[in-house]
């Protein structure tokens, strides 16, 4: 069993339209497929936004005990589902069945002539779930029941992201250890970076599983209880569990990116002065002008590899939860032990400001 990337990530929403809108308005996404009853998605609207390898289902329950409706009800808008790529969805689901994950939809094939779309979901972690996606072919279904169409023209230089870099995820305290042993021991996949955090009086653990292709990473974070509840306890009890705090979208030119995300309205976290009066002392000359970083509050960290900059979306969420991050690798491989301390510190300055 192989898992090549992250295929899609579905977010379970109120509004499908209303959020398409934004994520399409503000951070340069296309409308490419839509579904509903019509097409053979009983219960729900789903549509698909694209750009570059970046695909995201937006999913309304139209029922209300719809998968999607129930997890809007506990959670607010959210990830629900982040999906695998794979060779074999029914060697791979009946591989990890087997291995101890939660078989939560059958295997499921969409023939159309030569082409087939074969799907499977199996648990996560909280309400998230993961499915499991083989294309065979160039079939005109994304999934079965969502008819893909075609996606007006991006402008030149509008095409800001490639790829889901990593998913950050918040666990509650006490469960990392358990939610990493099951990436390791069911999905393969594994630890390739750790950090102890302390922000203030408040502390955090985390830790990064990786699958074996490097196509999908998680950080994966866990509150340390016996400290001053901080941001992290704020996630889980707003979100009302474990859940997807962040999605990092890769781009190769975060500085540009930035400027355009402003201009459409997209608002960042602050980074203070003093962080790029110090920087050259910290991590040495940054490959990116020290003036565009600070001008544009992006964060830089490096690990042996390389440099990573990196930049964190204000959240639009109605329960201040979920949110975007940017990201640009230089060589960088891993996270430096610098920019999540740097992203707490900042949502705690926004706190207190606001």
């Amino acid at each position: 069993m192989e898992i090549h990337g992250v295929d899609h990530v579905e977010f379970y929403v109120g509004d499908a339209q209303q959020a398409a809108f934004y994520l399409c308005t503000a951070f340069g996404f296309r409308v490419a497929g839509q579904g509903g009853p019509e097409t053979g998605l009983d219960g729900q609207r789903t549509i698909l936004l694209r750009q570059g390898q970046v695909q995201v289902l937006l999913t309304t329950g139209l029922d209300a005990r719809h998968p999607a409706a129930e997890y809007v009800g506990r959670h607010g808008d959210g990830v629900g589902v982040i999906a695998f790529g794979v060779d074999d969805a029914a060697e791979a689901f009946a591989t990890l069945v087997s291995r101890g994950a939660e078989a939560v939809e059958p295997v499921r094939t969409e023939q159309q002539g030569e082409n087939a779309v074969t799907t499977a979901m199996v648990s996560g972690f909280g309400d998230v779930t993961h499915r499991l996606v083989q294309r065979v072919g160039d079939t005109e279904e994304f999934l079965p029941g969502l008819i893909e169409l075609i996606a007006p023209d991006i402008e030149e230089g509008e095409h800001l992201f490639s790829i889901v870099d990593h998913a950050a995820v918040l666990v509650p305290g006490g469960e990392l250890t358990r939610t990493v042993e099951y990436y390791q021991e069911v999905f393969g996949f594994s630890q390739i970076f750790q950090e102890f955090i302390e922000v203030g009086e408040q502390a955090m653990d985390s830790k990064v599983v990786q699958s074996p292709s490097g196509g999908v990473t998680f950080t994966i974070i866990e509150p340390v209880t016996d400290r001053r509840p901080g941001q992290i306890d704020g996630f889980l009890g707003r979100h009302g569990g474990a859940g997807v705090q962040h999605l990092a979208l890769l781009t190769d030119d975060i500085v540009s990116a930035v400027r355009v995300l402003e201009r459409r309205g997209v608002r960042f976290l602050e980074t203070p002065g003093s962080y790029y009066d110090e920087l050259e002392n910290r991590l040495g000359v940054p490959e990116l002008d020290i003036k565009d970083l600070r001008d544009t509050n992006v964060l830089v960290d490096r690990d042996h590899w390389g440099q990573v900059f990196q930049i964190f979306a204000q959240s639009m969420h109605v329960r201040n939860t979920y949110f975007f991050e940017v990201i640009d690798r230089h060589g960088a491989k891993t996270f430096g032990s610098g920019n999540v301390k740097a992203l707490y510190e900042a949502v705690d300055r926004e706190k207190t400001t606001t």
